[in-house]
């Protein structure tokens, strides 16, 4: 499966293209939950060439943006395996994985109730990932919500 519009619209409503400077470039941030590591630059992208001092481009936001898309709906759809899923159910995991990464959702109880075919059950996990450095923060229960309303529809 490949995400939709619904999937890559949905991670860059929560996500921003954030800390934009007055030239129009972008500059790498802190995780806010951390206030550290993972430093975050464009469309949420994180990775080992992003780190306190980093600038980018709209383009290069955009670039890295859909290539990580597509990085993440590949290793996401190997994870689902054989499972059925519909297209927003995908979407939905897709946006999950590319914040909280694969692995976490590989191991995810949300990931075997979906391959169970609870999908009620799996919507109802989403809420359980609103958490950075051991906190509740609004921002990701916004999202969670966003994503579990999608994974339902």
């Amino acid at each position: 499966m490949n995400p939709s519009s619904s999937c890559t619209k949905l991670i860059q409503q929560f996500e921003g293209c954030a800390k934009k400077n007055p030239d129009g470039t972008f500059a790498a941030y802190p995780d806010p939950g951390s206030g550290g590591d993972p430093w975050t630059i464009g469309w949420g992208s994180t990775g080992a060439d992003i780190k306190k001092g980093v600038v980018w481009s709209q383009q290069q936001c955009d670039d890295r943006f859909a290539t990580h898309v597509g990085d993440f709906a590949s290793k996401v759809a190997a994870a689902i395996g054989g499972a059925a899923t519909t297209q927003h159910q995908f979407d939905a995991m897709v946006s999950l994985a590319y914040n909280i990464g694969v692995g976490n959702l590989s191991s995810s109880t949300l990931l075997k109730k979906h391959k169970a075919g609870d999908y009620a059950g799996a919507a109802e996990e989403f809420a359980k990932w609103n958490k950075a450095a051991g906190k509740v923060m609004a921002g990701l229960t916004r999202r969670r919500a966003a994503e579990a309303a999608l994974y339902a529809s």
